[in-house]
Order: C-alpha cells, then structure tokens, then sequence
C-alpha cells in the first residue's frame, strides 16, 4: 500500500498541511491552482468586498465550472478517440479484403499464364501438324 504524504502548502497567504497517497508535487500543483483561481477572483471588480461565503461559493462555482469543461473535452476527445479507432479498424478490414483480393488475383494471373503456356503449346503443335498435312499434299 502506498505510503500517505503530508506536505505543507502556502494557499491564500496561509500555511495548510495537506496529507494524501499523492505525491507531494501533486498537491503543491493543486494548491498552486488554488492560489491562481484566487487571485484571479481577486482582480475582479467588487470580489474583494464580497463576504467570506460569497467568495467560498465564487470560488466553488469556477472550480466546478473548470471541471465541467474539462470533462466536456475529456468526453469529446475520447469520443474522437473512438471514433478514429473505428475508422481505422475499417481501414484494416479494407486493406485485409485488399489484400485477399490481390492475392486470388494473383492467382488467376498463375492460372492464365499456366494456360496461356499450354496454348501457345497446342498451336505449337498444331502448327506442325499443319506444317506435315502441306507438306504432304
């Protein structure tokens, strides 16, 4: 089992301790994030006269309103994902077919050779034969 971290992060101008199984770079990320979330609230006009309440809601609502979006694209992109994996599962059964296709051309190719060469063998023959029959007259 992995061992629990306890890292102390700077967020708001106050020192918190945070502990969890995630690395210590990866709650100094997400307190850094918090930091920039509120001094992005805190240029807005009139947020800093708001009551501690209102700012903690504020500041909940553009977190949540973060997370939504970024799930919209997660959505979006494993839905391109799936959809890219689909065409190029079309593409390698095209190109299986393509290639069962060359193949048993292929193969008709060796069969027309195949009789092509015993035709050319039967006029040769019959090209003697014909050769005797005049010669013979």
């Amino acid at each position: 089992m992995e061992s629990k971290n306890t890292v102390k992060v700077l967020i708001n101008g106050k020192i918190i301790i945070l502990s969890g199984y995630e690395s210590e770079e990866y709650l100094q990320k997400v307190a850094s994030y918090l930091n920039n979330k509120l001094t992005e609230l805190g240029s807005l006009t009139g947020y800093n006269f708001q009551p501690a309440d209102t700012k903690s809601t504020l500041l909940a609502l553009n977190i949540a309103d973060d997370y939504f979006k970024a799930k919209t694209q997660a959505e979006a992109m494993e839905n391109d994902m799936e959809s890219k994996d689909k065409q190029a599962y079309d593409v390698k059964h095209d190109l299986i077919a393509s290639q069962i296709q060359i193949n048993q051309m292929k193969q008709e190719i060796g069969q027309l050779q195949k009789d092509k060469s015993e035709l050319s063998l039967q006029i040769e023959k019959l090209n003697t034969e014909l050769e005797k029959f005049i010669g013979c007259e």
